[in-house]
């Protein structure tokens, strides 16, 4: 089963940086033998149809995974993604998606394990029925709670192997999930201090992303802040023209990584002449 709720946008130009960095950040996980978690506050419904009419009626991947077809001699971290993004796609071509519960599940080893929450429950009920279609999606490993994500995360904070990645990608609709993300980052490094901690935003025209960035770099840790500008913004004031993702304690590889890529995602991915690129990391990095 499918999900319809987040098709308009599932492949497109932020999911491809989203994921991308995350496909990034659970490789760098797996390099060590010790156990770790996964905690994905907005999980969403894990697979999605682009052969559908929801995906159909905007394109949106068109833009994004789309343009990944023939990446030749792409950097690294792009080359990881689109082969994560095959790896489900076995027949070939691009009729399906997969989100970020599904590229962890597919990550996870023995010792590892998944926590999800989602709180729509039409979308809960298609995440779960779109899990148990793997091994593991069935097992003690993953736990899929339709609660708030950003409540949720205190009650596992720390994980018990004190090893873990939390991804933080709301959908910004309500204003208050600005302020909510920086909070949930606030008090999850207090009680996880060595957590690595990724957060996507949107790149819109609202105070609220400059507010939130802002303050994040001034937070008291090690982090890597990486945006992806596609085109130039709406004359009207809406629209995505980029996005942008926040890693806490990233990998000591992921600045690097984003150097080589971010040029080259510019490029194939940019739609107008005010594509570009945002690449900092704090001084303690």
């Amino acid at each position: 089963m499918f999900s319809y709720r987040h098709a308009f946008h599932a492949g497109n130009h932020a999911d491809v940086l989203k994921h991308a960095t995350l496909v990034h950040i659970l490789d760098h996980f797996n390099h060590k033998d010790a156990p770790y978690w996964v905690i994905d506050t907005h999980a969403g419904a894990g697979i999605y149809d682009l052969d559908d009419e929801w995906s159909k009626k905007k394109s949106e991947f068109a833009d994004g995974v789309g343009r990944m077809a023939e990446h030749g001699t792409a950097p690294q971290l792009v080359t990881r993604y689109c082969e994560a993004i095959a790896a489900f796609n076995p027949q070939g071509g691009m009729r399906r998606y997969p989100g970020s519960p599904w590229l962890a599940l597919e990550a996870l080893r023995a010792q590892d394990r998944l926590r999800l929450f989602e709180m729509h429950p039409s979308e809960i009920s298609v995440l779960q029925q779109n899990l148990s279609r793997h091994p593991r999606g069935r097992s003690r490993q993953v736990a899929v709670m339709q609660a708030d994500g950003f409540d949720g995360i205190k009650a596992l904070l720390p994980p018990p192997t004190r090893r873990g990645v939390v991804l933080i990608d709301p959908s910004y609709e309500d204003k208050q999930d600005y302020r909510r993300a920086l909070t949930a980052i606030q008090e999850g490094l207090k009680r996880f201090a060595t957590g690595c901690f990724a957060l996507w935003y949107p790149l819109v025209q609202r105070r609220e992303v400059q507010t939130l960035t802002r303050s994040l770099e001034q937070l008291d840790a090690v982090w890597v802040h990486a945006a992806l500008k596609v085109c130039r913004p709406a004359a009207d004031g809406f629209g995505l023209h980029g996005s942008g993702m926040f890693v806490i304690n990233p990998p000591w590889t992921l600045h690097t990584a984003m150097a080589d890529a971010l040029p080259w995602l510019t490029g194939r991915l940019g739609q107008d002449d005010r594509a570009g690129y945002l690449l900092t990391r704090s001084e303690r990095s």
